[in-house]
């Protein structure tokens, strides 16, 4: 930890020239009079991680500003030359709805091009999956979107993404990392654009995205009776207003139904907590909405448009919010029964979930004799899995647990905007069959098995906090439960390890992942509980999965709640509330 003499003689070395008179006000202004403001910017430099950059906007080394931001894209071009030499080099830059997001965008599209790249920059705001989308059709070799997803107001960030349109990995992503820490001025990097190297791009781009996204339509003569099916959306004031609505035009949809006070793009997310569809207070307006024009299905997306929320209306005509598991689970079954019902399979198809992401998806590839691969949790997984496979394999769709899913293998990242439209579809195909899309689920929990799903995230601030969640992990891998709820944990899967051990049989298999800190419990009546710690956040995550067979739809309470007392008895169980 840096003292605070070390910490002002860093915050006096931003007052330069080479810095602009904003940022030396605010450094000035902290010098002078916000101690506490002051140690928070600059006692550690804002680190650039295997996903970018992510945190608070401001002047400061621990800061989000175009000089962090410069040193993270100096550091990436000096890597891509390294690896493509100093000519002919493309990239392509979207960014989001958020404060300064356009200010980042053009200043990374000045760096590049200062550095001899051609430069492929959105004339506006896009959605996530577009940039992948743009890298792909440009043929370029890098690319970055300046989103901080869905984080409250005052974050940005900053994700860079490799010439297949996914997130960088391995073995690029340390490589960079190590670009960029070499970057130690401001000095050193090159901010005079070249004009002439940036290209705008726009419309033309969007249109050729669509028509990828339209492809993804599996019953457009379901749609032409069902055109008419009220569907309220939200982009909850992000990048998703310029191509879901269009997208669902696409697809047939006509009466779609917006959010006015959630349609302006705004980074200051005026009309809710937090910008995430994952919180039911992001879609209170959008329910609201639905309520007041009998809407059959409420969809909301996060700010850069690559995360969708759903609700639909329960057996009562109420509205509920369906996780992420359950939207994964409803999609991946209209695909694989679709594709069945059409005759599409080839045979060489597969889909891809993440660990941690419910196993009712494995049963329903597994009904359908699709090949299902589960990857680390994060979509640059799944992007390196499709493009390691793609010579010979077909990928047909996928989802994490998180509120991702990407149809289709267009784009290299989790895409909300096909999300969107594949889910319309699916309600009107569920309508063609007489039933909700709530029915159409609980029909899935029938067929193949009722899984319910709980996350539960722990936080741990500061040093202390993380040696915390440091100590609870080892305790977790040196010292596995013998028990949990009165079921005997029968497998443990350490991640970190790579080994699988069969506690019944005394066995040990290799687990072929890259090392990752996660730790799983398999117990004898088929509930699973994950650990990992949190790579952006100071938190501990627990999932929690439990199972059980739902004879019948109108048993599906009572079993719901016999699965939520399990649920609670294991949480319990392990001291965890």
């Amino acid at each position: 930890m840096l003292s605070l003499a070390e910490i002002r003689t860093r915050a006096e070395n931003w007052l330069g020239k080479e810095f602009n008179a904003a940022t030396r006000d605010e450094v000035r202004e902290m010098l002078e009079k916000d101690e506490k403001k002051l140690i928070d910017a600059f006692y550690q430099d804002l680190e650039f991680g295997t996903g970018g950059l992510r945190g608070i906007m401001g002047a400061g080394t621990n800061r989000m500003n175009i000089y962090t931001l410069g040193m993270a894209t100096q550091g990436l071009a000096n890597y891509i030359i390294k690896q493509r030499g100093n000519s002919g080099i493309k990239v392509a830059i979207a960014h989001d709805c958020r404060n300064n997001s356009r200010y980042f965008a053009e200043t990374t599209a000045n760096i590049f091009s200062a550095n001899g790249f051609e430069v492929y920059l959105f004339e506006a705001l896009r959605p996530t999956p577009e940039l992948s989308f743009a890298i792909r059709h440009y043929k370029c070799q890098s690319g970055v979107v300046i989103t901080a997803s869905h984080n409250p107001p005052e974050y940005n960030g900053y994700k860079a993404y490799w010439d297949d349109g996914g997130q960088v990995v391995a073995p690029h992503d340390e490589a960079i990392i190590d670009e960029v820490r070499k970057i130690t001025s401001i000095n050193d990097i090159k901010f005079n654009g070249k004009k002439e190297k940036i290209k705008i791009i726009g419309k033309e781009t969007d249109e050729l995205f669509l028509k990828e996204v339209h492809k993804m339509s599996l019953n457009p003569e379901i749609i032409k009776k069902y055109n008419e099916i009220p569907i309220v959306y939200t982009p909850i004031h992000g990048t998703g207003i310029t191509l879901v609505p269009q997208a669902l035009k696409l697809f047939g949809f006509k009466n779609i139904i917006s959010v006015p006070e959630q349609d302006a793009p705004d980074g200051n997310f005026p009309t809710v907590k937090s910008p995430n569809p994952e919180e039911p207070d992001a879609l209170k307006l959008a329910l609201k909405k639905a309520v007041e024009t009998n809407a059959e299905l409420v969809m909301a997306t996060d700010p850069d448009a690559d995360r969708l929320g759903l609700a639909v209306k329960n057996r009562k005509g109420e509205f509920i919010l369906l996780n992420g598991n359950q939207t994964g689970v409803i999609l991946v079954w209209y695909i694989l029964s679709q594709f069945k019902e059409r005759n599409k399979y080839k045979g060489n198809e597969y889909i891809i979930k993440t660990i941690v992401t419910s196993d009712l998806i494995e049963k329903i590839a597994e009904a359908y004799n699709v090949e299902y691969v589960n990857v680390l949790t994060g979509f640059k997984f799944f992007a390196e899995h499709i493009r390691e496979n793609e010579a010979t394999k077909k990928y047909i769709g996928g989802g994490e647990e998180s509120y991702g899913f990407l149809p289709g293998d267009y784009v290299r990242d989790k895409d909300a905007v096909a999300s969107c439209a594949l889910a319309a579809e699916a309600a009107a195909w569920a309508k063609d069959h007489g039933m909700s899309v709530f029915e159409l689920l609980l029909d899935i929990y029938v067929k193949y098995g009722f899984y319910k799903e709980k996350l539960i995230n722990i936080v741990r601030k500061g040093k202390e906090g993380a040696d915390e969640i440091k100590a609870m992990m080892t305790g977790y891998r040196n010292n596995p439960p013998e028990m949990i709820n009165n079921s005997r944990v029968v497998q443990v899967n350490d991640y970190e390890k790579q080994v699988s051990y069969d506690i019944l049989k005394g066995t040990k298999t290799k687990i072929s992942l890259i090392k990752s800190d996660v730790l799983q419990f398999i117990l004898a009546d088929g509930s699973k509980i994950s650990v990992r710690p949190s790579g952006t956040e100071p938190k501990i995550k627990f999932y929690f999965s439990v199972n059980s067979k739902l004879v019948s739809i109108d048993k599906f309470e009572e079993t719901e709640k016999i699965l939520d007392k399990r649920i609670s008895d294991i949480i319990s169980d392990m001291k965890l509330q």
